[in-house]
């Protein structure tokens, strides 16, 4: 019996699948012949059964850039950067559909350090700094073992400085492991899809304006107040708007 649901589900899954890349397909066509919103059906269809990949994601993002729709767009090219972050055609028509935003926003100046730990800590994911911190305990524990029975005084001295090294190693990786573990907790992008939307000094309609975002604008978000989000611009401005004008990457 078991034996037959599993055959019975996985049958389903490879139908799924199958359906799905005949969808993408017939999108493809349609994109092609300028049929954009049709497309635009087509790729939505997918993600609708859970679908999700990075191409489908910059198709849907191509095809939303030539209905102008730049919120969307943006969105869904950064959807396909989360997951293929060193794709140069998602990276080039990202930029292009940057430029038709209303916003210039002046990132604030960071401190060298800053772009130091920025550079360092963007080599490996937090899971990779996390790994690595594992290999070098491991290396850590095999050259200690060594020294420990090494009979010979010049391969004594050679083992404890590479167990010493890789101890350093060791804290570094695992401190960049938390740091970095940390960042990605606090990293709640969200981009603006409201054509206009006023970011309030507060969480309530009658307090003051703060300040004026429009469509494809991205914002970090800070916390939620029930139907009010405050957030965050790259040149430190914050404030208050409806959970309804955005949408979190």
């Amino acid at each position: 019996m078991k034996r037959i649901i599993f055959l019975w589900i996985l049958l389903i899954s490879v139908s799924g699948v199958a359906q799905n890349e005949a969808l993408f397909e017939q999108g493809k066509n349609l994109y092609q012949a300028e049929k954009y919103q049709q497309a635009l059906d087509k790729w939505s269809s997918i993600l609708q059964s859970e679908q999700h990949s990075a191409a489908l994601y910059f198709n849907i993002a191509n095809a939303h850039y030539k209905l102008n729709n730049i919120g969307p767009s943006i969105y869904y090219y950064e959807k396909a950067l989360q997951l293929d972050p060193n794709d140069r055609d998602i990276k080039n028509n990202l930029a292009f559909a940057e430029n038709a935003r209303i916003d210039a926003i002046e990132p604030l100046p960071q401190t060298i350090f800053k772009r130091w730990y920025k550079r360092i800590s963007g080599i490996l994911t937090f899971d990779g700094w996390a790994m690595a911190a594992t290999v070098f305990s491991i290396l850590f524990v095999t050259l200690f073992l060594l020294y420990y029975f090494s009979t010979s005084e010049q391969k004594k001295r050679l083992l404890f400085a590479a167990a010493m090294g890789c101890v350093v190693v060791l804290l570094f990786s695992l401190t960049l492991a938390f740091k970095t573990y940390n960042d990605f907790l606090k990293d709640r992008p969200a981009i603006i899809f409201a054509e206009s939307t006023e970011v309030k000094s507060e969480p309530t309609l009658g307090s003051e304006v703060a300040f004026i975002l429009h469509e494809g604008t991205k914002v970090q978000i800070l916390e939620k107040d029930n139907q009010w989000c405050r957030i965050e611009l790259a040149d430190g401005k914050d404030g208050w708007l409806p959970t309804s004008e955005l949408k979190e990457l």
